[in-house]
C-alpha cells in the first residue's frame, strides 16, 4: 500500500446472517472458514491502524441515481429479522469523513442521500458485527451503492479515496457482498450450472493480484450468477485504483449454494503461503526416519483454514509412488490435512509398499487442494479442468483428480472413479465436479 495514502486497507466481506452465531446456531459449522477469515480480516485492519472503517452494502435502501449513507451520530443494528433480536450492535459515525466524501462526490456530480432513522441492513450489520467481535474499535461510515453505471461506481470509489487522503487519518474500506447465489439446486435464487464461473473469475483475479480483472467480467455472467456484491467491489477497486495491489483470498466457500468470499484487495503485503509440497516432504521424511508425525506451525491464513486435499508422491522418473487424499476436510487446518495425507500416501496406499528411507531422496511431491464440489451431469464434466466424485445410493464414493495423463474422456474418468469406489458398471450414481489448486514441487 502506498505510504502516501491514508487508505490503509481495502477488502471484501460476505454478509450471510447465518454466520452470526446467535442467528446460525448449529449451522455455523458450515461457515467456519468464513467466520475464521473475518477474524483474520479484522486483525489486518487493526494492524493497519485504521481509525475508521467504511462499509458499503448492496442491501441499504437504494436510490436510482444517488448513493446513500446512514446518518449519525450513532449507527444501530440488530438481527431481529433473523430470530436474534437481542443481538445488537452500535457504532459512532465518522461524520467528518462522511461530509468530506459527500463534498468530493459532488465535484463529480454524484449525490449522497442520507438515511435517517434506519437500522442497519444486514449487508452492513454482519461485517460490522465481526469487526466489533474481533476487537476493532473506531468510527464507521456506512454507505449503499446506486443503480448508476459500473464506471460511476469506480469514480465514486475515487471520490472516497480523495476524501480519505484529504482528511489524513487512517481508514479501511470493506466491500460487503456475496458472490453467486445460484451454485446449487437448493440455492435460494435457484440453480444455474454456469454460475460458478463468476465466482471463479473473481477469485482468480484476486489470486493473480489483478483486481482490475474483476472490472472486465462479462455483465451477462453477473446476471446469470445472481450476485449481490459486484458493485460494492467496484467501489473498492475505484478507491484503490492507483495504489499497489496486495490481493489475498483469505477464504472462499459456498456451503449453501451462495459464494462467500473474504479477501484483501489492498493493504500490507501478504506473506506468501508456505511451500505446500515442502510441508508434505517434511512430514514424510520425518515420519519415515523417526516415526514421528510433525506438528506444523504456520502463519498463512490459507494453511490455517480447513480444506480437503490429496498428496501425491512420484519417483524421479515420474512413476506414481503413493497418493492419498480426503474428499472433505478431516482436520482443523489444511496444514494438518497435508501432513496426515502425506504420511498416508507414503505408508498406507494399498497399491504400494511403505516408502523406505533409501527412497526419500528420489521422491517428488505434489499437493492438490480441493475447491468446493458442485452437482453435475456428464455434459458438465471435462477431465482436463474438473475432478469428479461419483456416489451411489449406498453412500460409496469414488474420486478422480483433474488433468491426469491418459484420462482423455469423461466416460473414462467416471468409469475409473466408479472402480475406485467399488461401484458396478451401469449402477446409478450421483456426480459432482470440483476444481483443484495444484502445488507441485520444483524439480
Amino acid at each position: 500500500m502506498s505510504a502516501e495514502s491514508s487508505l490503509v486497507f481495502a477488502g471484501i466481506a460476505p454478509h450471510p446472517p447465518i454466520m452470526v452465531p446467535e442467528v446460525g446456531r448449529e449451522s455455523i459449522a458450515e461457515v467456519e472458514s468464513s467466520i475464521d477469515a473475518m477474524a483474520e480480516l479484522t486483525g489486518r485492519i487493526i494492524e493497519a491502524g485504521a481509525q475508521t472503517v467504511i462499509i458499503i452494502s448492496p442491501h441499504a435502501p437504494l436510490e436510482l441515481d444517488s448513493f446513500v449513507a446512514y446518518s449519525g451520530p450513532e449507527l444501530h443494528g440488530d438481527f431481529a429479522n433473523f430470530r436474534a433480536p437481542d443481538t445488537q450492535l452500535e457504532a459512532a459515525v465518522d461524520e467528518e469523513l462522511l461530509l468530506a466524501i459527500t463534498k468530493n462526490a459532488a465535484t463529480k456530480n454524484y449525490t449522497i442521500s442520507n438515511l435517517s432513522g434506519y437500522h442497519l441492513d444486514h449487508g452492513t450489520a454482519v461485517p460490522l458485527y465481526f469487526l466489533l467481535r474481533n476487537g476493532w474499535k473506531g468510527k464507521v461510515v456506512a454507505l449503499g451503492y446506486s443503480f448508476l453505471s459500473n464506471e460511476d461506481h469506480l469514480q465514486f470509489g475515487g471520490c472516497i479515496r480523495k476524501a480519505v487522503d484529504e482528511l489524513g487519518r487512517s481508514v479501511a474500506f470493506v466491500a460487503s457482498g456475496d458472490l453467486s447465489h445460484r451454485l446449487r439446486p437448493e440455492a435460494p435464487a435457484g440453480y444455474n450450472p454456469g454460475a460458478y464461473v463468476f465466482d471463479q473469475q473473481v477469485v482468480n483475479a484476486l489470486q493473480a493480484n489483478d483486481p482490475h480483472g474483476i472490472v472486465e467480467i462479462d455483465p451477462n455472467l453477473r446476471k446469470l450468477a445472481g450476485e449481490c456484491g459486484y458493485r460494492s467491489i467496484l467501489v473498492a477497486i475505484g478507491a484503490t485504483r492507483d495504489l499497489s495491489a496486495n490481493c489475498d483470498v483469505i477464504s472462499y466457500e459456498a456451503p449453501f449454494g451462495v459464494g462467500y468470499l473474504v479477501a484483501q484487495i489492498a493493504g500490507a503485503p501478504v506473506a506468501e503461503d508456505a511451500d505446500l509440497p515442502a510441508l508434505a516432504r517434511e512430514a514424510v521424511e520425518t515420519y519415515t526416519r523417526q516415526n514421528v508425525e510433525i506438528k506444523p506451525r504456520v502463519s498463512s491464513a490459507f494453511l490455517r483454514s480447513p480444506a480437503p486435499c490429496f498428496v501425491s508422491l512420484k519417483t524421479r522418473a515420474g512413476d506414481l509412488r503413493g497418493c492419498i487424499g480426503t474428499i472433505e476436510a478431516m482436520r482443523p487446518t489444511l496444514a494438518e490435512e497435508i501432513v496426515a495425507n502425506a504420511i498416508s500416501a507414503a505408508t498406507r496406499d494399498p497399491r504400494f509398499s511403505e516408502v523406505t528411507e533409501d527412497e526419500l531422496r528420489d521422491l517428488r511431491y505434489s499437493v492438490d487442494v480441493l475447491l468446493p464440489a458442485e452437482p453435475a451431469q456428464m455434459e458438465d464434466l471435462d477431465p482436463r479442468v474438473f475432478g469428479v466424485i461419483v456416489e451411489d445410493r449406498e453412500g460409496r464414493r469414488g474420486l478422480l483428480l483433474p488433468d491426469i495423463p491418459g484420462i482423455d474422456s469423461v466416460s473414462q474418468q467416471v468409469e475409473i472413479a466408479r472402480r475406485k469406489a467399488g461401484i458396478a458398471p451401469g449402477a446409478p450414481v450421483q456426480l459432482s465436479r470440483f476444481k483443484v489448486q495444484r502445488f507441485r514441487e520444483n524439480q
